[in-house]
Order: structure tokens, then C-alpha cells, then sequence
């Protein structure tokens, strides 16, 4: 078994907003067989997305594997509303760096 980072096998992962109160994290694949080996290790789950920022499990909205797109989406609720006093990117693009650093195990 060997271990390849996120970036590897991804071609897009990015953040966006989910309206004011939420964050989507998008990780679309290069191609089905990168897809497919991400979902079977289960490297994107809601205890992982929780330890990457630093958040409560039942912060983490919910994790969805869409096949057709060979794409996982994490959502979790933002630390701060977007534009409020202290936030600091009203559109939550900037968030997706701690997956670049996550590794997956291929079999």
C-alpha cells in the first residue's frame, strides 16, 4: 500500500461559500479510479474534516460522494458568518487549504 496526497489525485479542491452560515469543500477527481480509491479509504469523513479545522464533529454538516462528477462535498458550519466582525473571507474561497496536506491510501 502506498500513500498519495489529496492533490494527486484531485484536478479541482476548493471552498465556497454555502450561504452565510456554511462552507462547501469540493474535491472533484481526475478520473473515476482516483474517485473510487478516495471513497473506499474513506479519507473524507466527518471525524477527519473536524480534526482539519479544528471544529466539532456536529459542525460537520454532512460528507456527499457524488459519482457522477467523481467529487466529494463536505460541508461545515463557518466559525464566523460571512461578513460578520472578525471574519476574515466573506466568501469562504481561502478555505480549502487543509486538504491539500491530506493523504489517501491507495491499496
Amino acid at each position: 500500500m502506498s500513500k498519495v496526497k489529496l492533490p494527486q489525485l484531485a484536478t479541482v479542491i476548493r471552498s465556497k461559500n454555502s450561504g452565510p452560515y456554511e462552507l462547501t469543500l469540493d474535491v472533484i477527481f481526475k478520473d473515476q479510479e482516483s474517485y473510487e480509491a478516495a471513497c473506499k479509504a474513506r479519507v473524507i469523513n466527518k471525524t477527519t474534516i473536524a480534526e482539519l479545522y479544528g471544529i466539532q464533529e456536529d459542525d460537520v454538516i454532512g460528507i456527499v460522494e457524488f459519482s457522477p462528477a467523481n467529487a466529494i462535498k463536505a460541508t461545515i458550519v463557518r466559525p464566523y458568518p460571512s461578513g460578520a466582525l472578525g471574519e476574515t473571507d466573506v466568501y469562504g474561497a481561502q478555505q480549502h487549504a487543509p486538504l491539500l496536506d491530506l493523504e489517501v491510501e491507495l491499496n
